[in-house]
């Protein structure tokens, strides 16, 4: 069967200028019968043309937060480390992949940055903006669900996965505010969160908040999602 090859932005640390990657990521595309390689962060167009097109699909991976101002927002105090790097590069390269209608997957601050790239906003802090008793933040181990998400009636992944309800894992402390134009939301957690979204008008764009690079192993659900990925990346 055809492996599609799966273009994965890098996790950047900044204090020792270099790329990392979570090995869930490549190890649950490949559970998935993907072929993911580790793309630069490079805003150079020639790059990101060749790649964009040379890749059946893309992985928008957690990481820093996405900065307020790719939101039209200030800068809060409790607002964490950005990455402008990781900004300027996945804009350039979402807008290609959206462009060649690519399947995009993204995940933790993968939806965070679809959303706030496509117009949306961000809440900066969670414990400081929104407040809630629903865990968010959990401890390890992270292959355990600590709250539920409501899956959306008529949407994809309520389709994929067959359930009204579904435990998830959880790390995070930023989250969709307003939706941006073009995306609906898929999911939204006990207190109200969009925690899944999609892009109707295009072949595959969705993104969650939980993490399945963490939980694919164990949890179907997690493995479905990356499964629906690369069955879209497939010619």
């Amino acid at each position: 069967m055809f492996q599609p090859i799966i273009g994965v932005t890098p996790l950047y640390d900044a204090e020792c200028s270099s790329y990392w990657m979570l090995p869930g990521y490549f190890k649950g595309l490949q559970a998935a019968g993907c072929a993911p390689i580790m793309l630069p962060l490079t805003t150079n167009a020639q790059i990101l043309q060749q790649l964009a097109q040379t890749c059946n699909g893309f992985l928008f991976t957690g990481g820093q937060d996405v900065d307020p101002t790719l939101y039209g927002a200030e800068r809060k105090p409790y607002c964490g480390p950005a990455c402008p790097e990781r900004d300027a590069a996945e804009q350039l390269l979402l807008k290609l992949a959206l462009q060649q209608n690519k399947p995009v997957l993204g995940i933790c601050r993968g939806i965070q940055f679809l959303n706030a790239a496509l117009g949306g906003t961000l809440y900066q802090d969670l414990n400081t903006e929104y407040g809630s008793a629903v865990e968010h933040h959990m401890s390890p181990p992270y292959n355990r669900a600590v709250h539920t998400v409501t899956l959306l009636p008529n949407t994809p992944l309520r389709q994929l996965l067959g359930v009204e309800v579904l435990g998830v894992n959880s790390y995070h402390h930023q989250a969709v505010k307003k939706l941006a134009p073009g995306l609906q939301a898929a999911a939204l957690s006990q207190d109200g969160l969009t925690e899944a979204v999609f892009m109707p008008q295009q072949k595959f764009v969705w993104a969650v908040q939980w993490h399945p690079e963490f939980f694919y192993e164990t949890d179907s659900a997690s493995l479905k999602i990356f499964k629906a990925l690369a069955n879209a990346a497939r010619p």
